[in-house]
């Protein structure tokens, strides 16, 4: 299994990476399906079925929105999240869908948005598109959002690894370990086995370019959430707060006292988060890091470096990208990036570590200090629960954010006071995260069934 740097950074839409991109996605990729079979012309209906926790926070998520637009032609990283509002109005008032974006057919919101509590064997994440002609079924296909808007049809989870790119890399890893064996075998630096690897798909150029696109989309994401007031959608009433904080911030008059100051950097590392979050949640533009319910920690992490470091460079916005991802590769290979899966452990706790990782790497971390930073940066995230309220990533989501990005300052910090020696590896702690999850009540993986979800509801 091959991962690359930009299947963890991917721009996208809010408010989730496996309820609202991958949806997108696969619906996307039926219509392509319909179209290389000659099939789009003769669709007379499509019926759509929402399994396990697609279905219980689906609605909260937008997944049935997402789902709509992806079978009107519409893609995650192309579309105007502005659009999506009158789309779904006009589909309600005049019941009929265009089927990517140029085919009327009947589109009747009770009888074809189907949500169903069962779970499907390979994903709790799983949804089926079935497309009627007049008189038969055409053509159908399961699919599975597998956590950071990642997605494998049904064909592929039966071969029984969810990710099926096998692209040979020079440096391949399974590890942690083995990542800091070929490094240290090498001379080479996490983010340096990271650009070599990235060069299976692309050269050195079309790399940093990317990278630094991915950069551009996370400041755009913190402009827009510093820029914008009022209430977020969803019926929580929950106040957006990054405005309010950012513009306290820009006032603060400077101090010599170090609490003061010290304070003062961690308010604008929660100011960064709360701004992406806050926009992710409104369904905004941002990029999955490495999923949306987590995206605010490592852009809040690059935000604080880039303003706080003199001399912070372009170079250091790709080295830091890609030693984080080199971090969420093992997270995701040996355990899951899924809420859906392994709880908020999975999305939050990967993000920490992963933002933590790049930190202590552009701070000049050697790579047993990198390995420690992800270490601490996930161990104590460990059994980190999701249980979004109303099935939004709002509450506690917009906050843990801000919390696990001064986390993750903290373990870079604390590993690079050290030597790198230390007594949990990332490997145990990545394994502890996965039979942690496997562990853990359905109820507390993204289902809306347990824990805050249910015990901040008011009788």
């Amino acid at each position: 299994m091959s991962i690359s740097v930009f299947d963890l950074f991917k721009i996208g839409v809010g408010p989730s990476s496996s309820h609202t991109v991958g949806p997108m996605r696969a619906a996307y990729d039926f219509v392509e399906s319909l179209r290389a079979q000659d099939l789009l012309e003769r669709v007379a209906r499509v019926e759509v079925q929402l399994y396990g926790s697609l279905s219980a926070t689906g609605i909260g998520h937008g997944t049935d929105r997402a789902v709509i637009m992806g079978l009107m032609g519409e893609r995650p990283d192309r579309i105007d999240p502005k659009i999506i509002s009158p789309c779904i109005e006009e589909l309600l008032e005049s019941q009929s869908l265009l089927l990517d974006g140029r085919l009327a057919i009947p589109f009747l919101w009770p009888r074809d948005m189907q949500l169903l509590e069962e779970n499907l064997p390979h994903h709790p994440n799983a949804m089926r598109l079935i497309a009627h002609g007049h008189s038969d079924e055409l053509y159908r296909n399961t699919y599975y959002s597998v956590g950071g808007g990642f997605v494998v049809d049904e064909a592929q989870a039966q071969q029984g690894d969810l990710d099926t790119d096998t692209t040979p890399l020079p440096y391949d890893f399974n590890s942690a370990a083995e990542l800091m064996a070929l490094c240290r075998m090498h001379d080479l630096r996490i983010s340096e086995l990271m650009l070599e690897n990235e060069k299976a798909w692309r050269d050195e150029a079309e790399i940093r370019g990317e990278l630094w696109a991915i950069w551009q989309a996370m400041q755009e994401c913190v402009d827009n959430g510093l820029a914008a007031e009022g209430i977020l959608p969803g019926g929580l009433n929950v106040k957006r707060r990054a405005n309010a904080l950012h513009r306290r911030l820009e006032a603060m008059e400077d101090s010599s006292s170090l609490i003061a100051s010290t304070f003062s950097a961690m308010d604008w590392v929660n100011v960064f988060a709360l701004a992406v979050n806050e926009e992710n949640a409104a369904g905004g533009r941002m990029v999955t890091a490495p999923t949306n319910g987590a995206a605010g920690i490592i852009p809040a992490v690059l935000h604080y470096y880039m303003k706080f470091q003199p001399g912070a460079s372009e170079r250091d916005v790709v080295d830091f990208l890609l030693a984080a991802g080199a971090v969420g590769i093992l997270c995701k290979k040996n355990a899951s990036i899924s809420g859906a899966e392994v709880g908020c452990q999975g999305e939050v706790g990967s993000a920490c570590a992963m933002a933590a990782a790049g930190l202590a790497e552009v701070m000049g971390g050697s790579v047993g200090q990198v390995e420690n930073a992800a270490e601490i940066g996930l161990e104590h995230n460990l059994g980190l629960t999701c249980d979004p309220v109303g099935g939004l990533v709002q509450v506690p989501c917009i906050e843990r954010n801000a919390i696990a990005s001064v986390k993750a300052i903290n373990a870079a910090q604390m590993a690079l006071r050290g030597d790198g020696e230390h007594f949990i590896s990332l490997d145990k702690v990545i394994r502890t995260m996965r039979d942690t999850g496997r562990d853990m009540q359905d109820k507390y993986k993204e289902t809306s069934r347990g824990g805050l979800a249910v015990n901040a509801i008011e009788c």
